[in-house]
């Protein structure tokens, strides 16, 4: 049995070289739906992806990545004629800056009958986020379809609003996200996420307001500020950890990786967000999305020096 299946859209990565030539990028991987199965893969789930690529280079070498990191590829389908998406990452005082290549892309062209529902029907646990919804209005019908079979079928479902306005408008965004709220079991909004949905409100109500559309339990992930986890009777603030940060890049995609490992794995949400933390905070010491991303050793050599610490 599957343990994940991540539904989204995967992007091939450049990104800023930080050494004598600014003007250079390095290649790499990223996505956000894509950068959590990678997550969730090394930290020992069984893990498949869901989207559409193009028939070109970009797409061969995600079928590669995905191939060599343990991510099932059966619910990869194909688009002749849309290639796949891509994104440029820039580094300045601001922090990261984000410049996309994807209109149109194959992934955006996902539709409800492209779904692997025997495959969704089987597995433990759906994530999908607000950018799998964001690209396109038939990707976001496949999501809520991706939703109702997991559901039915009794599998928990984690999303990630992932709100980013350069996709849609804003009360577009608030609508969908407001609609999948209720439809998951864990809500995983950034700190950002929350800024723009609900404009200012303490991190309490952001909490109560989600719990209020629908989802059973919440994590609000608040970077240096650690995270918020409420499973609707009891909320707890776990702190972050302190590392040699250099790019944030997939960090939040990581923490929902690790978090739903964890969750599969029997741990409580506290535990599972506290292990999640650290495995995010790991995935900010390299540049990239996916090869800062850690193993499980990583977290638990991490872990056993915090304990000394």
């Amino acid at each position: 049995m599957t343990d994940i299946i991540a539904v989204g859209e995967p992007l091939i990565e450049f990104n800023q070289a930080r050494a004598a030539d600014p003007h250079a990028y390095q290649q790499g991987f990223g996505g956000d739906t894509s950068n959590m199965a990678i997550a969730a893969a090394r930290l020992g789930a069984r893990v498949a992806y869901v989207t559409r690529l193009g028939t070109d280079r970009f797409g061969r070498m995600f079928v590669d990545l995905w191939t060599r990191e343990g991510v099932a590829i059966d619910g990869v389908t194909f688009e002749a004629e849309a290639a796949t998406g891509v994104y440029f990452v820039a580094h300045g005082a601001n922090g990261h800056e984000f410049s996309y290549l994807r209109a149109g892309s194959a992934a955006s062209r996902m539709r409800p009958e492209h779904l692997p529902l025997p495959m969704i029907r089987a597995a433990r646990l759906l994530h999908a986020s607000g950018i799998s919804q964001a690209i396109s209005a038939t990707a976001c019908d496949a999501v809520f379809a991706a939703f109702a079979a997991a559901r039915d079928a009794g599998a928990l479902v984690t999303y990630d609003p992932n709100v980013r306005l350069k996709l849609w408008p804003l009360p577009r965004a608030r609508a969908i996200v407001q609609a999948s709220m209720a439809c998951c079991d864990w809500c995983l909004p950034s700190q950002d996420d929350a800024n723009v949905l609900y404009e200012g409100a303490s991190p309490d109500a952001v909490v109560d307001a989600i719990h209020r559309a629908g989802a059973r339990g919440v994590v609000l992930k608040r970077g240096a500020e650690g995270c918020v986890v409420s499973d609707g009777t009891r909320r707890e603030r776990i702190a972050a950890h302190r590392v040699a940060s250099v790019d944030a890049t997939g960090a939040g995609d990581c923490f929902d990786g690790a978090f739903a490992t964890r969750l599969l794995a029997g741990d409580d949400p506290f535990a599972a967000a506290h292990y999640a933390n650290m495995a995010a905070a790991l995935a900010t010491t390299g540049y990239g999305a996916v090869a800062p991303l850690p193993r499980a050793a990583d977290v638990e050599r991490f872990n056993a020096t915090q304990a000394l610490a």
